[in-house]
């Protein structure tokens, strides 16, 4: 035996396996395609949002949460209906994440020294059911240090396990098959592909120098989903979502790239709700792009405009914040729009200064630097909108800047290959939104979302800007920011039971097999069902792993 357990992938599920398994004393080898720059993998750019239930956070800004709160809105978002199969094992993992988000997840986190900002977000509020989708409160929990504070103690755990023997890092090494005999997992086989020194998150070389095979007493699957591999996403696009978008713009880097789906497969592992996926209606165009077709999400709050692609606002659930699915789904099945790639964001300078913010460790250096008087600048303190948030406006191929509607509504047109949009069509509209601003209530369910999001604390002073006309020239200029399809994440995958031990086509464990993260749909193959309340990918990474990691370490 080469280790007594491999670990396939080097992101926040792996590193988390690795950290369970090295704590127990064993031997444990890493094997990633991409050079040690990427260690944590997707996870290091991610905002670093984590799902928490009844959090202290909450209940210093008024929040009353609850594990029946928080399980009641799993359910109505997950609309589990395969419970007799594929969502056999992704239900009953969807209850053991939030008793662990209501009870030990938080102090689990802090004991790994990651610490959360003050605020807490109110991310993905649904398709306005009680009973449907959406968080009904708060519970978007920030880290201080973003994804990459996420990720860093995961790091430092595998760095110090390396230097004291026990773990061995194998970049470069491409898994291409799993070796599986009478039904017991026992290694790896695949290519080494030649050394590549590129920076975190470029896109590597793929030349082979040589190939390897390595054993093991347990192997353990965590490489994330299908992002970058845009063919994958269209193959496996849902026909209940349209038809897929003919371009779009990739929210991960290119080494997520599905492969190991379809090994696993091979080897006899059973894949569930492949059709299940979560992609981003908000995507923008990276002005400074690190991967191929590099999009980066505006994290909006709740006050922008949103307009399809022939200037039509578009209509409930589909608001800014809410129901990100919902919106995808309106936007790819209504006949005289699925033929567009885009829709529209229009706001005033006094909207973006307070609600634009941007999904990203790298679009977010104050609190990836943990530097809490930056913090306090940038977002509380300081005049204008946050230095990244700027840039784009500035410099972003999808942001238009205008005095005027007339002028604002020529340069969208200037946008797309033929102008769409009419200006006495969209003023129209706006006009009429403008005119329920006057009183404190309003029949206009946009307008009361905002009034409703001023009630809570932590939007009104870091995330929704005071109500106002968006015609009213004091409030702006007027900005138009064309959206695209974001690529994201892949919801099913690897069927796993509870301890993280993957199934055959049978419905039974392999012995000696496991798997975790994305790939495993963040446990059971799709422990998201339908939807994702957000906050809940990393969470779920470090859930599975930390199941996949000490149930191997037993077997072990």
């Amino acid at each position: 035996m080469d280790a007594d357990v491999i670990v396939v992938g080097a992101g926040l599920a792996g590193l988390a396996a690795a950290h369970e398994l090295t704590s127990k004393g064993k031997r444990v080898a890493v094997l990633d395609q991409e050079n040690a720059a990427n260690l944590g993998g997707q996870a290091f750019w991610s905002f670093g949002g984590l799902f928490l239930v009844d959090s202290p956070e909450q209940r210093r800004l008024g929040v009353k949460d609850s594990f029946e709160l928080a399980w009641n809105d799993w359910q109505g978002s997950a609309r589990f209906d395969r419970l007799d199969d594929e969502d056999s094992w992704a239900s009953r993992w969807a209850r053991a994440y939030v008793e662990f988000a209501a009870g030990e997840k938080r102090s689990w986190l802090t004991g790994h020294s990651i610490t959360f900002l003050p605020t807490v977000g109110w991310a993905e509020r649904g398709d306005l059911r009680a009973d449907g989708h959406g968080n009904s409160v708060p519970r978007f929990h920030v880290a201080w240090g973003t994804g990459t504070g996420v990720v860093e103690p995961f790091v430092a755990s595998a760095q110090r396990a390396a230097a004291d023997g026990l773990l061995t890092f194998h970049h470069r090494h491409r898994v291409d098959e799993l070796l599986v005999t009478d039904g017991q997992a026992h290694g790896v086989r695949g290519a080494v592909l030649a050394p590549d020194y590129s920076a975190r998150g470029v896109a590597s070389n793929r030349d082979t120098v040589g190939e390897f095979e390595m054993n093991a007493q347990a192997v353990v699957v965590t490489t994330g989903g299908i992002g970058a591999n845009h063919d994958i996403v269209r193959r496996y696009w849902p026909a209940r979502m349209g038809t897929p978008p003919t371009s779009m713009v990739t929210g991960v880097p290119a080494h997520v790239d599905g492969r190991m789906l379809d090994i696993s497969a091979e080897a006899g592992v059973r894949l569930v709700n492949r059709d299940r996926m979560w992609h981003y209606t908000e995507g923008v165009q990276n002005w400074d792009p690190i991967w191929p077709g590099h999009g980066i999400r505006i994290l909006p709050g709740p006050s922008s405009l949103w307009f399809d692609a022939l200037g039509r606002r578009l209509p409930d659930p589909c608001l800014p914040g809410y129901d990100t699915l919902g919106t995808l789904r309106h936007l790819r099945t209504t006949e005289d729009i699925a033929r567009f790639d885009h829709s529209w964001f229009i706001l005033t300078q006094k909207i973006i200064e307070k609600e634009f913010a941007l999904s990203g460790s790298e679009q977010n250096p104050d609190i990836t630097s943990k530097n809490r008087a930056a913090f306090l600048r940038a977002r509380l303190l300081g005049k204008g909108a946050p230095a990244p948030v700027e840039a784009f406006k500035q410099r972003g191929a999808d942001f238009v800047v205008a005095d005027t509607l007339d002028e604002l509504v020529a340069r969208m047109n200037d946008l797309t290959d033929e102008p769409l949009l009419r200006t006495e069509v969209i003023r129209a509209q706006i006009e009429a939104r403008d005119l329920q601003m006057d009183n404190p209530y309003s029949k206009d369910s946009q307008v009361q979302g905002i009034r409703n999001s001023r009630r809570y604390i932590g939007d009104r002073i870091g995330r929704t800007a005071a109500p106002h006309r968006i015609l009213d020239p004091s409030a702006g200029p007027l900005i138009g920011v064309k959206l695209h399809i974001l690529t994201r994440k892949t919801l099913g995958g690897i069927q796993t039971d509870l301890q993280s031990r993957a199934l055959g086509l049978d419905g039974l464990p392999i012995s000696g097999l496991y798997a975790a993260g994305e790939v495993a749909g963040f446990g059971g193959g799709g422990v998201h069902g339908y939807n994702a309340l957000e906050g809940t990918f990393l969470g779920g990474c470090l859930f599975s792993g930390r199941a996949a990691g000490r149930h191997a370490a037993d077997q072990a």
